[in-house]
């Protein structure tokens, strides 16, 4: 899931040029329309529906009601999109189809009835969205679009049945075979480059130092498109190429760090993977875009012989804190005994332990971290390996592990203290974990966890959670 947007500092806003620039192009096209008597939303949906003038005239109404749109305030573009929602498909229609093709007889006339059937089934609005994707940056205004209706549509089942049929059309659209991969670099266009630095979800660009950090020779990055958002990435993944398993995010970003020399890397470390645009969200790229990105580091890089993650742990401290509150011990009495040794205070060790990392700074303090270390990393195993979803047993809890497992990984190793920013300490007390990817078991793996919900991992990770049921 992305975050908000941010901008670079210093760095001219592009995104409001490109806005103004395309809502001039509709504004022209919308011109070529003339007005008409009635100039209410409604009117000018049904303009669009009726198809009055020919395919030129079509794509002017569609780019001036988009024009409305984007021209209305929060609660005008409610309405517009409640005006939409009633362009609804006919009850009465798709009655009497369904009984015409319950009655249909022969081979020919059953063909003829579904396709009536078909027809009555799908919503005039349906035929208007679909209008708006014959007009320059349509599409993007599609996915927009959508992803103010999934806000709206959680308490409004008009609107919500409006988000539906806009899902179907962009799952459609935005097939894996329609869309393209490219490798992002520092010479990539300055709009592209900014839209990188918003849509980075997991480890924040902070300056264009950075950035162009995140871009050398030694990284790699690469993003899937859809040729009618040719600047808008849909998903974006950061590759390091390093020696070994890399164990810690703030070394690994670190600007003041040497440049390897790519011909001696021997592993690929995936280290943030980016959905940008969340009126997409429901429809997956992950899966292929890290299987393509495999594939291409393995034809430009014949050194290298890993392909793994440096990935958050977002949902464990939250976890951990609800285990941890709970009346059940959490760890054997062993490591508990273990644990009530080494820190102060009264009670359980489970209380001790919510108690130690309640303090601030307390990874600071090294004889404290050292005695976390043993009973989290063990937790972290647990948690990974064990713990699911409320409603779906088969499912990891984590939405991380969740994604990776999906797509065929183990998981390979946790890290202890990888991450020690605010959110690394938030989310997951500083633990990041290692996925990998091998290319000869993604699919066996990825068929063990979607048939039977099995979580590979390492003979390390899984003696680590030895003991758990």
């Amino acid at each position: 899931m992305s975050e908000p947007v941010r901008h670079p500092p210093h760095a001219p806003n592009l995104f409001d040029r490109a806005l103004r620039r395309i809502t001039t192009v509709w504004r022209d096209m919308a011109s070529a329309v003339g007005r008409d008597e009635d100039e209410s939303i409604e009117a000018q949906m049904q303009a669009c529906l009726a198809g009055r003038g020919g395919e030129v005239s079509a794509r002017n109404r569609a780019a001036k009601l988009a024009e409305t749109y984007l021209g209305l305030d929060a609660a005008g573009q409610v309405e517009f999109l409640r005006t939409l929602a009633r362009f609804d498909a006919d009850p009465e229609a798709i009655t009497a189809a369904f009984a015409a093709w319950q009655k249909a007889e022969t081979p020919k006339a059953k063909v003829k009835a579904r396709e009536a059937l078909r027809r009555a089934l799908t919503p005039p609005r349906a035929r208007l969205l679909t209008q708006f994707t014959t007009i320059p940056d349509g599409m993007k205004f599609l996915v927009d679009l959508r992803a103010r209706l999934l806000d709206l549509g959680r308490e409004d089942a008009e609107l919500a049945g409006l988000e539906s049929d806009l899902k179907h059309l962009l799952i459609s659209w935005f097939d894996f075979g329609f869309l393209e991969l490219q490798r992002i670099d520092w010479t990539s266009p300055a709009l592209l480059l900014e839209r990188l630095v918003a849509y980075e979800a997991v480890h924040e660009i902070r300056s264009w130092r950075d950035l162009k950090n995140r871009l050398d020779a030694d990284r790699r990055c690469y993003a899937f498109f859809h040729p009618r958002m040719p600047l808008e990435p849909l998903i974006f993944v950061e590759v390091a190429l390093t020696e070994g398993l890399a164990g810690n995010v703030q070394k690994l970003l670190d600007p003041k760090a040497p440049v390897l020399d790519p011909k001696k890397a021997d592993t690929a470390i995936f280290y943030s993977i980016s959905n940008c645009q969340r009126g997409l969200s429901g429809i997956s790229f992950g899966n292929f875009l890290i299987k393509r990105v495999v594939e291409l580091l393995s034809q430009e890089f014949r050194n290298l012989e890993t392909f793994a993650t440096l990935s958050p742990i977002p949902g464990f401290a939250a976890w951990l804190a609800e285990a941890l509150a709970g009346e059940a011990p959490l760890l054997p009495e062993h490591e508990a005994e273990a644990l009530r040794k080494a820190l102060p205070g009264e009670g359980r060790a489970e209380a001790r332990l919510a108690a130690a990392l309640g303090q601030a700074g307390w990874w600071r303090d090294a004889a404290l971290a050292r005695a976390l270390e043993a009973p989290l990393v063990k937790l972290c195993a647990r948690y990974l390996l064990l713990e699911h979803a409320p409603q779906d047993p088969k499912r990891a809890r984590d939405p991380v592990a969740h994604f990776h497992l999906s797509n065929g990984a183990r998981i390979e190793r946790i890290n202890w203290l990888a991450d020690t920013s605010e959110r690394g300490l938030r989310q997951s007390h500083g633990l990041m974990v290692n996925y990998l990817y091998d290319p000869a078991k993604i699919e066996s793996y990825h068929e063990d966890y979607a048939g039977s919900g099995k979580r590979n991992a390492s003979t390390a990770v899984r003696k680590l959670a030895r003991g758990w049921h």
